[in-house]
């Protein structure tokens, strides 16, 4: 755990820099699925999960943790996934339309969460629970799995870790009294309180 002597006020660190490229991939995953280039779209969308996995543990190993850290994560989690359900549409509308009740409730697991915190605190919520992670990991594999040709059913159980994953990020928002970075887990507010963190 960072103490907040630890965390810096700055905002140009280079664990951000990774996270405002992985915001800007959002766009760039829009306009290669646009163009019609699956495995162009799934190379970038490698290497945006593979920023993903690095940018919080550089933050963490080098000093480099800030106040806009994980704000900027959470940005550009939501820009890669909602970017990642466009171009798959466009790329794999068949994939799509078969799969369409687990990709539903995957995209719920995302936007659902993200609404409850702007209507709660009026700004974005980035808990970065370790459901959340586990979600991630699990659907990460699973998706370019599902969109190369492979089975369903891995994607189809990590959207329902996605979604309960979700389910507790509502709940987190609906018991902070204040939004808090960094809650690993609902379990984590009992006893603490529920004031900013």
């Amino acid at each position: 755990m960072v103490s907040a002597r630890q965390i810096q006020k700055t905002a140009l660190t280079f664990p951000n820099l990774l996270s405002a490229l992985r915001l800007a991939l959002g766009v760039v995953l829009l306009g290669i699925a646009w163009w019609g280039n699956g495995r162009v779209f799934i190379g970038v969308l490698i290497f945006a999960f593979f920023l993903d996995l690095i940018d919080g543990p550089i933050a963490r190993c080098w000093g480099m943790v800030s106040v806009l850290g994980p704000k900027i994560d959470s940005y550009a989690d939501f820009s890669v996934y909602v970017s990642f359900f466009i171009g798959a549409w466009w790329l794999w509308p068949e994939i799509v339309q078969r799969e369409a009740v687990f990709i539903s409730l995957l995209g719920l697991s995302i936007v659902l969460p993200a609404l409850t915190g702007l209507i709660k605190f009026r700004k974005a919520t980035s808990y970065h629970t370790w459901l959340v992670k586990t979600a991630v990991v699990c659907m990460v594999p699973a998706s370019l799995l599902l969109f190369l040709g492979g089975p369903a059913w891995p994607f189809q159980v990590a959207a329902v870790i996605s979604a309960c994953a979700g389910l507790e990020e509502i709940v987190i928002s609906l018991l902070l009294d204040e939004p808090r970075s960094d809650v690993r887990s609902v379990f984590d507010l009992r006893g603490r309180g529920t004031g900013p963190g």
